[in-house]
């Protein structure tokens, strides 16, 4: 007797295959200005600066929202609705309160007199944390454009794949964030 084996075939879907193109061409990107940072520290006229502590509560705020938008997917996949919404908005809420911090940061930074102008460390520390809050912007976008989903009461759409890319994305620039601010604490 002969036993018939059959095989599920799982393929990627198409937006979750470019977002991954996506976050590897991020990634690729932090990896070099992350080198040539460490290249460029070994000049003369580096300088070396502590970090603003706006940055310290933005990480808190950041993983924060990383919590509640895990908590929201799961509450879309039990279809727990209102749970989801809640969420969504929380997540958006935290997203939006880390550009702020950011913000205060950047202002923290500029009083001390660290500008982009005064030193080519200061000028890679704007660089590397200006791009990745622009990625978070973009997070904040997309954070919006699903809340606005989420509660519109007309139009139901219960598919999982905008969801995954938004928790996917979200995580990502998450542990970016964590990432490099480590980086930026061990590499002086």
């Amino acid at each position: 007797m002969s036993t018939v084996t059959i095989e599920k075939k799982t393929k990627i879907h198409p937006h979750k295959f470019t977002l991954w193109v996506g976050i590897g061409s991020i990634l690729m990107m932090f990896a070099g200005l992350t080198s040539a940072y460490i290249v460029k520290r070994n000049q003369v006229n580096w300088t070396t600066f502590d970090l603003p502590v706006a940055f310290w509560y933005s990480t808190a705020v950041i993983i924060l929202s990383s919590i509640t938008l895990w908590i929201a997917v799961k509450a879309f996949k039990e279809r727990l609705m209102s749970r989801y919404r809640t969420m969504m908005a929380i997540t958006l809420v935290l997203g939006v309160i880390f550009i702020i911090l950011q913000i205060v940061g950047f202002q923290q930074l500029w009083t001390k007199g660290i500008t982009l102008q005064a030193n080519v460390s200061y000028s890679f520390l704007y660089v590397i944390v200006g791009l990745h809050a622009l990625h978070v912007i973009g997070g904040v976008i997309a954070l919006i454009v699903m809340s606005l989903q989420a509660f519109n009461t007309k139009v139901r759409n219960y598919s999982i794949v905008p969801v995954d890319l938004m928790n996917t994305y979200w995580h990502f620039v998450d542990i970016l964030w964590v990432y490099l601010l480590m980086f930026l604490l061990m590499i002086r």
